[in-house]
């Protein structure tokens, strides 16, 4: 297939679906406006039930908690795809690319810029992270500000310390510890003859940080694996790409 004809093809594919969009987006409720009543249920029974302030995060993680364990585990096989497909092969052999660091040397403003963030970056994320059962966040959201922390670390140039961090057999155990520890959570309570993924734990009390009881326990474990997904990518293409590790010819 030619590349005129691929652009053709697209043209006409893309302009159909540009059509569909547009008249799907004709029959759009008004902004601000909700047609169905399970929000109003939820943002109503939610505190009252489990004690979480943030009624999304007692959909993902309680009422809708199935859906989500498979959500994270999408994640985890995605990444485990990235890693076996850009794998070194035992039998390739590699040279490294000689002063590429010093070919996309970072001005000065760039380096003290990103030493800082670094502390603002982990602060924020934590916060994100442990307060997820009471204000927006939660353990999605905190992963992936947490694994922008190793990348604001190769920005300031110290690329020996992004890679012990990141090529470190320990991420990976974390990562398959993180997504397992969703599904333990979910089982235990089988134990005492309950439903899957029923809230077991102490709801606390309504606006502390430790209510909620399962909700806040799964949001921290969802965001260890996804820190420690994303950590693994990250380091994978940059260790491909960026770092000049290449096949010898």
């Amino acid at each position: 297939m030619t590349d005129r004809l691929r652009l053709r093809l697209f043209s006409v594919f893309g302009l159909i679906f540009f059509g569909l969009y547009i008249y799907a987006s004709l029959n759009l409720p008004a902004w601000g406006s909700y047609r169905g009543p399970y929000g109003d249920y939820i943002s109503h029974l939610a505190v009252y039930e489990r004690h979480a302030t943030d009624a999304v995060n007692a959909i993902n993680y309680d009422y809708r908690g199935f859906d989500t364990l498979g959500e994270e585990n999408i994640l985890f096989a995605a990444v485990l795809g990235v890693t076996m497909l850009l794998r070194r092969e035992p039998s390739v052999k590699t040279r490294t690319l000689d002063k590429v660091e010093d070919r996309f040397k970072m001005s000065v403003t760039v380096r003290a810029v990103a030493l800082p963030a670094i502390l603002l970056t982990m602060v924020f994320g934590f916060f994100i992270g442990l307060h997820g059962q009471l204000t927006p966040g939660g353990g999605f959201q905190a992963g992936v500000i947490l694994a922008t922390v190793p990348l604001l670390i190769y920005i300031a140039e110290n690329t020996e310390a992004f890679r012990r961090i990141t090529s470190h057999i320990a991420v990976e155990v974390v990562d398959a510890l993180g997504a397992a520890s969703y599904a333990l959570i979910g089982v235990a309570p089988l134990l005492f003859g309950l439903p899957l993924l029923t809230n077991i734990l102490p709801l606390g009390t309504t606006g502390d940080v430790f209510s909620s009881g399962n909700i806040a326990l799964i949001s921290a474990c969802v965001g260890v694996e996804v820190t420690a997904a994303f950590l693994l990518v990250a380091y994978t293409y940059l260790e491909e790409i960026v770092t000049g590790q290449v096949p010898e010819e």
